[in-house]
């Protein structure tokens, strides 16, 4: 009866078999490739069949898989069967051991290996025409599907494992970050970083980029009001702190429109000007950047003193601040390089020991330490555990550091040479 079967025949169904056992085995690996997030990008904005089928075959993954493998499961057999047949018309009974290993080797690689490597590589190519068959197949099959599913998902609970746990597509601010950086040329290099600075605010403190009390300009009510006029006509400030004798003794924060508006409608007195002082605004030191952002928006502020657990003031922090860590500084020039580094003709650059880490790491893309102190003098103290003097050079966090000058407590000038690090600086060695 075998005899009876032509050849020519066996071969074209056995091929067709290896052609759909390639189908089956490709289309699982390409669905299951596929970027979700790209996937329900492509869904919402429409217009893509193909995406809107495989979006719908992947709600139920169980149901997929059992689809899948039914089919994959169901060509290979038949094939396995076609072949032995095959071989037993060729070469009799050593026919079916030839068509074992032949067929083996065959669906290794026509049937597995070389489509699913396809599939891995472009699965969009082969997910989305795939689906169209796939769906419309699942609805046929559907019966045995459930009855495959049904058996295999109590399985799974007999081993506590439920098909409601499927994980969520969230990420998290780590990942989120990871496919910012790996969006290449997708996203200009400025927006990535922009994008990246958002996600850091969760990580930084006003603390980090508050400006100091010793720094904070302000008007004093205890100075002679012709003093305090001029103050106010120099000011390149829109908003200042107001208070009496020092900044702990803060009344409140002016906004110099609201001065000029009384100037204008006269002659501007010390009463006229109280009475446009507003309250003093004051936030934790330990507060994250994005919650603060926050919280100026809901209390229409833009300017905020910083106090420590003790409530006393530790710097001043605006809106303009945080937005500026988003962003970038608010020059004309984005690469200006601030008034406390200067730079030298030999490659180095001088910078004042007040100068804040973090606007030292953006100004001039270097990375120090910014887990510790805020600013370069605190983290040279806190390195060397003394006041250096003049002349005292280091290496600090691969940077050779020289100490230029000081005063009586605290680090005044240092020279940095970048390009030290860039070349390597693994066999430095720290001096005092």
């Amino acid at each position: 009866m075998i005899d009876d079967i032509p050849t020519g025949l066996l071969v074209g169904t056995l091929v067709i078999l290896i052609f759909l056992s390639a189908f089956f085995s490709g289309s699982e690996t390409g669905l299951f490739s596929l970027n979700r997030y790209r996937l329900r990008h492509l869904v919402k904005k429409g217009g893509h069949p193909g995406a809107r089928r495989a979006y719908d075959l992947l709600k139920r993954p169980d149901r997929l898989i059992g689809l899948i493998l039914l089919g994959n499961n169901f060509v290979n057999i038949l094939a396995s069967s076609t072949a032995t047949v095959l071989g037993l018309k060729l070469f009799g009974d050593a026919g079916i051991a030839i068509a074992t290993g032949v067929l083996t080797f065959v669906i290794l690689i026509f049937s597995e290996v070389a489509p699913k490597t396809v599939a891995a590589l472009h699965p969009e190519r082969i997910a989305f025409p795939a689906a169209f068959i796939l769906k419309p197949m699942l609805k046929v099959l559907y019966p045995a599907v459930w009855a495959v599913n049904t058996v295999a998902n109590g399985l799974l609970r007999l081993l506590g494992v439920s098909t409601a746990d499927a994980p969520k597509l969230h990420l998290s601010s780590d990942e989120l970050r990871t496919v910012v950086h790996e969006a290449g040329n997708m996203i200009p290099q400025r927006h990535q970083q922009m994008l990246l600075s958002i996600l850091d605010l969760e990580k930084v403190t006003v603390e980090d980029i508050m400006i100091p009390r010793n720094e904070i300009t302000g008007i004093d009510l205890e100075d002679e009001w012709a003093d305090i006029v001029q103050q106010i006509s120099a000011s390149q400030h829109t908003r200042l702190p107001v208070y009496k004798g020092g900044i702990d003794n803060v009344l409140g924060i002016v906004h110099l429109r609201n001065v000029i508006a009384v100037h204008k409608h006269g002659e501007l007195t010390r009463e006229a000007f109280m009475k446009v002082i507003r309250d003093p605004y004051f936030i934790p030191e330990g507060t994250a950047l994005n919650t603060q952002l926050l919280n100026f928006q809901q209390q229409r502020r833009r300017i905020a003193l910083v106090v420590d657990e003790y409530g006393d003031i530790q710097g001043l922090v605006t809106l303009d601040d945080i937005l500026e860590e988003i962003v970038g500084e608010f020059t004309t020039d984005p690469s200006a390089v601030s008034k406390e580094i200067h730079p030298q003709e030999d490659g180095t650059y001088l910078v004042e020991g007040s100068a804040n880490i973090r606007d030292l790491n953006r100004l001039m893309q270097w990375n120090l330490p910014t887990d510790g102190p805020k600013t370069l003098n605190g983290m040279i103290i806190e390195y060397l555990e003394t006041i250096p003097e003049a002349g005292t050079s280091l290496l600090l966090a691969g940077y050779p550091l020289e100490i230029v000058q000081t005063t009586t407590n605290a680090v005044k000038t240092v020279r940095i040479d970048p390009k030290f690090r860039e070349n390597g600086a693994a066999g430095a060695t720290d001096q005092g």
